[in-house]
């Protein structure tokens, strides 16, 4: 490109102009879906987003503190710009279209805005039941005012469970953890843990707090005692002391997803938090699979040397992590499928490994990312697409309209909410 171009010069195509619509983005995905019979099987997504800053005035009216509400409503929950640390990266300046457009998509009045454009996307793809997380908010843990994080998940775990939650069965969410407040993730806990739209909590990975200090066991407890999994969302970033030596986006991203899970994983194996708590299910989510087998190999071979290091546990490290879930995405699809196969065999994945699309991010994976793989039977690609979420979170099954429509047309039985 010449570099002494005017602005005026360069000729693109201004896709500002133009209506978006997710069904109209997602139409191949659609083809997919019809190709491989998706309707023949559940697919649940255990890793989806929305962008809840497009409702935060909504949200904001459920904080409980009236000077704290009117702070949010007056300030909102933007995102810095292209000198800050959390810019706009993600969507390649515009480049991924879903990003700057789907503020402007149309939808009918009802129902809410976010139940309509996840079933949008949902339903293009096959996905039947989505598992759905924020998106700003997972940098919430870092926020130097403890009590402005607590005050948000409360207002928005709230504002989830009556705005979308109870209105569709297809949606369902890990609420969101207060993690710097032990005492306010109990509340959380107890609050919202009988809510059938909750099928767990979650946690933001990028967090500085030990994950076996003692003043948590009351939450893994409560957790434990309702059979609700507890999930560790990864994020990056670039205010990490050490990730602000990557000066690239890739790096930050690259590194970041994966590095904070693998703190958390190493602390509470090593810390035997799953002799302690050996009923609470874990799922390490959006990390990608390729740094499980490294960590694996790597807390084995230091613990053969000194297991006394780690008194409470009974096994090697490794046996922990395979009785663990993973979540898919991002699905490492580089020129090395032996590998990739060697890590589904490690972490046991046709009864461990839960599927994710991270719609409506950059780097999603459509659910042919698992189908496709050669090397699965048609019973793990199933259960990897949907059959073990469906046991770890013990949903009912519900399916898309137009599966329902094509399996009742089969003979099938149509399953409903």
């Amino acid at each position: 490109m010449n570099t002494h171009m005017k602005p005026g010069d360069v000729k693109y195509r201004d896709l500002a102009n133009e209506e978006f619509d997710t069904r109209v983005l997602l139409a191949h995905a659609k083809e997919q879906a019809l190709v491989r019979k998706y309707e023949d099987f559940l697919i649940v997504d255990v890793d989806s987003h929305h962008y809840e800053t497009d409702a935060f005035n909504e949200i904001a009216k459920y904080i409980s503190d009236p000077v704290m509400r009117h702070e949010a409503l007056f300030q909102g929950m933007a995102r810095g710009g292209i000198t800050s640390v959390d810019g706009s990266y993600q969507e390649l300046a515009g480049r991924i279209t879903r990003y700057p457009n789907r503020r402007k998509e149309k939808v009918p009045p009802e129902p809410h805005r976010d139940i309509t454009l996840m079933h949008r996307w949902m339903d293009p793809m096959g996905v039947d039941i989505a598992v759905m997380f924020p998106t700003p908010m997972l940098n919430l843990a870092v926020c130097p005012r403890v009590e402005l994080e607590v005050a948000l998940a409360f207002a928005y775990n709230r504002w989830l469970c009556e705005t979308v939650l109870d209105k569709d069965p297809r949606i369902k969410s890990m609420l969101y953890l207060p993690f710097n407040d032990p005492a306010a993730c109990l509340k959380v806990v107890e609050e919202f843990g009988d809510h059938p739209g909750c099928v767990g909590f979650m946690v933001t990975a990028t967090h500085y707090k030990g994950v076996y200090d003692n003043a948590y066991a009351p939450v893994y407890s409560a957790m434990q005692e309702r059979k609700l999994p507890l999930g560790f969302h990864a994020v990056f970033s670039w205010g990490d002391q050490s990730l602000r030596l990557t000066n690239r986006f890739i790096g930050v991203h690259a590194l970041g997803f994966a590095w904070h899970n693998m703190l958390h994983l190493t602390n509470w194996v090593t810390n035997g938090m799953p002799e302690r708590f050996p009923g609470l299910k874990t799922v390490w989510i959006e990390s990608g699979l390729a740094w499980v087998p490294f960590l694996m190999q790597r807390l084995d071979n230091e613990y053969m040397m000194r297991p006394s290091d780690c008194p409470e546990l009974k096994k090697k490290p490794s046996d922990y992590m395979r009785e663990m879930f993973f979540t898919s995405q991002p699905m490492e699809m580089v020129d090395n499928r032996a590998a990739l196969e060697v890590t589904f065999q490690m972490i046991n994945a046709e009864t461990q490994l839960l599927y994710s699309s991270d719609y409506p991010h950059w780097d999603m994976d459509l659910p042919s990312t698992i189908y496709d793989l050669p090397f699965l039977s048609e019973t793990a690609k199933r259960n990897i697409l949907g059959g073990n979420a469906q046991r770890l979170f013990n949903l009912k099954p519900v399916y898309a309209d137009w599966k329902q429509e094509l399996r009742g047309a089969k003979g099938g039985v149509a399953a409903t909410a």
